[in-house]
């Protein structure tokens, strides 16, 4: 047998001669969802508090979509913000900081710009149509992509 050939299996590489020496590993799919993990737990220590203390128990028995003001801007503005401004500052939120991956710009090897993080953010829905499969995409994508990834122009790297 040939042993030139490359492993079919191996992670593959990010090529990001624009800005970034060398070529780093794209984030998996387990990784990225242990990071989401992560980061949903961040968001809820920091706003479940303060949907208790304003909704009382009312949190956890309401059917209702949406509760008032104060649950628009907890439980949906909150994290939006939160979310755009760490991948514009630090290229990730604590769950990938903590897992050492970044969300990169594609092109530029640099964190994302407004416009992208935005897109990016919307794509989120996005991949949640039809049973999250923008989300599974990302274990079959060969630069592990999934649609807000595909959508918004960026990559998520190790490291």
């Amino acid at each position: 047998m040939n042993d030139d050939r490359p492993n079919p299996y191996a992670t593959p590489q990010a090529n990001l001669d624009n800005g970034i020496a060398g070529s780093h590993d794209y984030a998996g799919f387990w990784v990225r969802a242990v990071a989401s993990i992560v980061d949903t737990i961040v968001i809820l220590i920091i706003t479940g508090p303060f949907m208790f203390w304003i909704y009382g128990t009312e949190m956890f028995t309401s059917t209702d979509m949406v509760k008032g003001p104060a649950d628009v801007l907890l439980s949906y503005i909150f994290p939006l913000a939160f979310t755009i401004v760490l991948w514009m500052k630090f290229g990730g939120t604590p769950g990938k900081r903590l897992l050492k991956i970044k969300v990169l710009d594609e092109k530029t090897g640099q964190h994302l710009s407004l416009a992208k993080a935005l897109l990016r953010y919307v794509g989120y829905f996005v991949s949640i149509l039809g049973l999250f499969i923008g989300f599974i995409w990302i274990a079959f994508d060969s630069k592990k992509k999934g649609w807000h990834d595909h959508i918004a122009g960026s990559i998520v790297v190790i490291g």
